[in-house]
């Protein structure tokens, strides 16, 4: 299947570029997770090693400085470590369990970086620390705008996770038009971006603010990353588990279709989202000046920099 997938995807037709700071910053971003507690074994460590996420934020943001980049490598570390609490370990199984989880974690998003409470640094565990670290560092950027936008979309995302613990309770594949909307949330794509533009100066906040075809670029750049994401990990997702949520699944139940008809589908898909990208990046680039073409550059990077590391993540194989 993973061969089908990488013969059936359209490689993005962008130029491939990674950070010059990535070995400097990916083992500092596993000993950071390593002091705060976020592994907690060593199958844990070992997932995280095998992520790479400081490879993920290179290909992403190639041109961040070492602070820049490993900010954006330790949001990826600490996504990926949660994600596996919630896949791997069973968490994301239980809405039950889940909740309070999230609460905690949307107590610290409410204090966007401000110190915390006594009550909630005495249970705060290490994923609440991990976040509040996050948003200690990005409100120290001096752009409340960023920040807000962070927590936001932080918040979005963790409420995402109760919509597919909720599914998975109930044995629930949700309609296709549904998981497209909500896969924008899941992935972690949105605050990745901030954290992107944060290092360019927070060059797509008044891009996408004042240009509706850019803000509608953001969107399908958060879908191709997503979708790329689905494609490539959806063999191991089918050997671990029958969960629904990938877009393989959804388009293979909705459809009535077999797993090679359905996963060809969401290549196209892919495919046809990669066209109508290129389309509009034109448009984008024909109506803006300097800071509509930086928008473009951190975007593409991206998008051919989410396919290069899917290629090649062990986290997938």
């Amino acid at each position: 299947m993973r061969a089908l997938a990488l013969a059936s995807l359209t490689r993005p037709p962008f130029p491939v570029r990674i950070n010059e700071h990535v070995g400097q910053v990916g083992p500092e971003s596993i000993r950071w997770a390593a002091e705060l507690g976020l592994v907690d074994s060593s199958a844990a460590a070992r997932r995280l090693d095998r992520s790479n996420a400081a490879d993920l934020a290179g290909r992403a943001c190639p041109e961040a400085r070492p602070e820049q980049l490993r900010l954006l490598s330790d949001l990826f570390t600490w996504l990926f470590a949660f994600d596996d609490r919630c896949d791997e370990d069973g968490l994301g199984d239980d809405p039950a369990r889940l909740a309070p989880v999230v609460g905690q974690l949307l107590d610290v998003l409410d204090l966007r970086g401000g110190p915390a409470t006594p009550e909630l640094a005495a249970v705060a565990g290490p994923t609440a620390a991990g976040l509040h670290d996050l948003c200690q560092r990005v409100r120290a950027q001096g752009s409340p705008r960023i920040l807000l936008r962070f927590a936001g979309q932080m918040r979005d995302y963790l409420l995402a996770l109760l919509w597919e613990a909720a599914n998975r309770e109930r044995h629930r594949v949700p309609a296709v038009a549904e998981y497209l909307q909500m896969r924008r949330h899941t992935g972690g794509v949105r605050p990745s971006f901030t954290l992107t533009d944060l290092a360019y100066g927070g060059l797509a906040e008044a891009t996408c603010r004042a240009d509706l075809d850019a803000s509608s670029l953001d969107d399908l750049a958060t879908d191709l990353v997503c979708w790329c994401n689905d494609v490539f990990s959806y063999a191991k997702e089918r050997r671990q588990s029958r969960d629904g949520h990938n877009l393989i699944v959804v388009l293979a139940r909705e459809g009535g279709r077999e797993e090679r008809a359905a996963l060809l589908d969401a290549a196209r898909r892919f495919n046809a989202g990669l066209r109508a990208y290129l389309r509009l990046e034109s448009a984008v680039l024909a109506g803006g000046g300097t800071d509509a073409h930086r928008f473009v550059t951190a975007r593409r990077a991206w998008i051919r920099g989410s396919y290069d590391w899917s290629l090649a993540a062990a986290r997938y194989r």
